[in-house]
Parts: structure tokens; C-alpha cells; sequence
């Protein structure tokens, strides 16, 4: 039977909506500080390769019981269920059947998340679904909608938007003391496809027919979800995504875009599964200010900042975030004002990439089919 507390946390949800929920920045909380009591969740699909790290953050809170596992590969749904005490159960309707269950993970193949966020949320659950959302913008748009008329908490791994870095140089553009913005361009690569990091457990994550993306969507997503959640809508994009070694059959290793944001800035992206380095993750530039990530180091200039010199590393930085599960679980616990990313964020990033995909395929820009 649902409890008196779950149904008015559900319902301040409906009545303030995602957004107005969960969307202030404010830091989260690392456990159940108000209540004692438990949170019950099941995981449902195993697949994505964060979900040891998952597991791991899961079985590190004294606040969390996963009932339940299911996957649709047995073994894997067996592995995953050994690792968090759980019961492994061969029909997901169990998952979104049982009323003690207060919230799903969902690290589903990225082409089995429309029928699971789609039943979850007919089922009231609250829903922590890995990046991306889904295989196409349609789908996205589909699965935020409904997820948005239940009512439900949401949240995705944009893990990024928990740096101190980051969440400053939002704040300094928020502020204006960038002047106008000119440029944004960011990095997110690794050597995954030299290394063969995709060559066993998770070769379907090198299949776009299964993942929706190869390797520029794959990295590309998380410094694209930085730039939009920093910069706002993008208009138009351009880019060259492009197969280097061959060694994953029809998936792209690396890419190249560009942007033109609603705010008349211009940007870049850049991310692949084939570089050996990327000490640069970010730059920023505009009419008053400039910063650099380097090495994880931020070299930041403003004329409008005391001390913003841009010579030596900035290090009055907010503090870390907790990780999106982490803040997820506190959310479906009932702390406010944590910030989850949004399902219309994330369906937003599903249409701008596959625009980029679009745009290199045909060598012109393309208009992202935003909603």
C-alpha cells in the first residue's frame, strides 16, 4: 500500500512540476537526513558500464534496499542480483507491480529504454534512466512527456554538471561576467577504442543499431548536455563524425561539431573513443572574460572579477555535488530543490545529437528538432 508520505511527495511533484521540483541548484543531500526510513528500488537492466559503480554507490548507503533485479539477459540479471543482495525476477511487470517499490534504475541497452520508461512511469515509479534517453528524438520526447504527465521524479547520468569547475563557470555566465558570449567549445575523449575497452562485456555500447550513438555520442553527450545547460538552445549544427581503426563494425570513433546557439554564440564539440590525451576540457570566451579547463584546472580571466587574472589555476570553487544516483535517491526520499536533470534536458540532448549525426551524414548544417 502506498505510504501517506510517498503520495504527498508525488503529488508536490504534479503540482510544482519537474522543473519547479527539482531543478534549483542547490547542493544534495549524501543520506536520508530527515527520515529513517528506507528507499526501496529494483534495476532494472544491467548493460550499461556504469552499473558496477552503480552497485558499488548503492551498496555504500545504509538508507537503500534493491528489491530487485531484472534483466533480460539472465546472467547478467543473475551477477548483477549477487552484487546487491537482491532477487533476481524473469518478468519486469514484478518491478512496476509491487508498491514498495519507490524507484527504478534503469542501465537497459539504450534501445530497450522506450517500453521500460514507458511502463515505469504508467506505473508511477519514479525513474533514474542512464544517458542517453533514447535511440531518436521522437522516442525522447515520447518517453519525457509521459514521464512529465505522471509526475515522477527523473534524473540521468550527467555526472559533469556535479563538478565545482563547472557549476562556477555556469554561475559567471549567469552573472554576465563573460560580457557577451562569442564561443564555447568543449573535449570529451578517451582512448576506448584503442584500448578495446568495448570488445567483450560491453561491446553493444560500440553498436549503434543498440546504443543509438558510437563513440561521439557516446562522450559527446555529457560535454553537449555542459554546453546547452550552460549556453541554451542550439539553432543549427555542422559536423564530421567519422570510423578511424574499423575495430567496432559500423560505429564512429570520433567527431567534430558546430553550433550556433540562440544566444549568438558559436561553439565546438569534441569527443571520440581515440585519442591518447585530452588535458583540455572546456574554453569559454566572450566580450569581458575568458576560461580554460586544463588538466582539470580552471584558468579564468574576467575585467569584472577581482583577482581573475587567468594566470595562475581559480580555486574559489562551490563544492562537489554528489553524484545524480546519489541525489536521485535523496530526491525519491523527499529532499527538495536537488538538481536533476529534466526529462525534457535530456530529450533535448537526444535531438541535438542526432541533428549532429544528421549534419555529417548529409555535410550541411541541420536545425535540431527541439520541442
Amino acid at each position: 500500500m502506498e505510504t501517506s508520505k510517498t503520495t504527498d511527495r508525488r503529488q508536490f511533484v504534479k503540482t510544482m512540476g519537474i522543473a519547479g521540483a527539482a531543478a534549483a541548484v542547490l547542493p544534495g543531500l549524501t543520506a536520508r537526513a530527515a527520515e529513517n526510513e528506507t528507499v526501496t528500488l529494483a534495476l532494472v537492466g544491467g548493460a550499461h558500464i556504469h552499473t558496477p559503480g552503480f552497485i558499488s554507490l548503492l551498496n555504500g548507503r545504509d538508507d537503500v534496499v534493491v528489491k530487485y533485479v531484472w534483466d533480460h539477459d539472465a546472467a547478467r540479471a543473475q551477477k548483477r542480483a549477487k552484487h546487491l543482495d537482491a532477487e533476481v525476477v524473469g518478468d519486469v511487470t514484478v518491478v512496476w507491480a509491487d508498491p514498495e517499490v519507490d524507484a527504478v534504475i534503469v542501465c537497459s541497452e539504450t534501445d530497450r529504454h522506450l517500453d521500460l520508461v514507458l511502463q515505469g512511469a504508467a506505473a508511477g515509479k519514479h525513474l533514474f534512466v542512464e544517458k542517453p534517453l533514447g535511440i531518436t528524438s521522437k522516442d525522447s520526447y515520447r518517453m519525457a512527456a509521459a514521464m512529465e504527465t505522471a509526475g515522477i521524479l527523473f534524473t540521468t547520468g550527467y555526472f559533469m554538471r556535479t563538478n565545482p569547475v563547472l557549476r562556477f563557470l555556469k554561475e559567471q555566465i549567469a552573472l554576465g561576467n563573460f560580457g557577451q558570449l562569442t564561443r564555447i567549445e568543449g573535449w570529451n575523449c578517451h582512448s576506448g577504442s584503442l584500448g578495446g575497452w568495448f570488445d567483450t562485456e560491453w561491446r553493444w555500447m560500440a553498436d549503434p543499431e543498440v546504443a543509438g550513438v558510437g563513440a561521439f555520442g557516446d562522450l559527446g553527450t555529457h560535454s553537449l548536455d555542459i554546453l546547452m545547460w550552460m549556453m541554451g538552445e542550439i539553432k543549427s549544427v555542422a559536423a564530421d563524425i567519422r570510423i578511424v581503426t574499423g575495430r567496432y563494425a559500423g560505429c564512429d570513433e570520433t567527431g567534430q561539431a558546430l553550433m550556433k546557439f540562440a544566444n549568438g554564440a558559436s561553439g565546438t564539440l569534441t569527443a571520440g573513443w581515440v585519442a591518447v590525451a585530452n588535458p583540455v576540457s572546456l574554453m569559454i570566451s566572450g566580450t569581458e572574460g575568458h576560461a580554460a579547463v586544463v588538466n582539470d584546472r580552471l584558468y579564468y580571466r574576467s575585467n569584472k572579477v577581482e583577482g581573475a587574472d587567468g594566470k595562475t589555476a581559480w580555486t574559489a570553487l562551490p563544492a562537489k555535488q554528489p553524484a545524480p544516483l546519489a541525489m536521485f535517491v535523496d530526491a525519491v526520499a523527499g529532499a527538495d530543490n536537488l538538481p536533476l536533470v529534466t526529462p525534457k534536458e535530456a530529450a533535448d540532448r537526444v535531438a541535438v545529437m542526432e541533428a549532429m549525426y544528421r549534419a555529417s551524414a548529409k555535410d550541411k548544417w541541420v536545425k535540431p528538432s527541439l520541442k
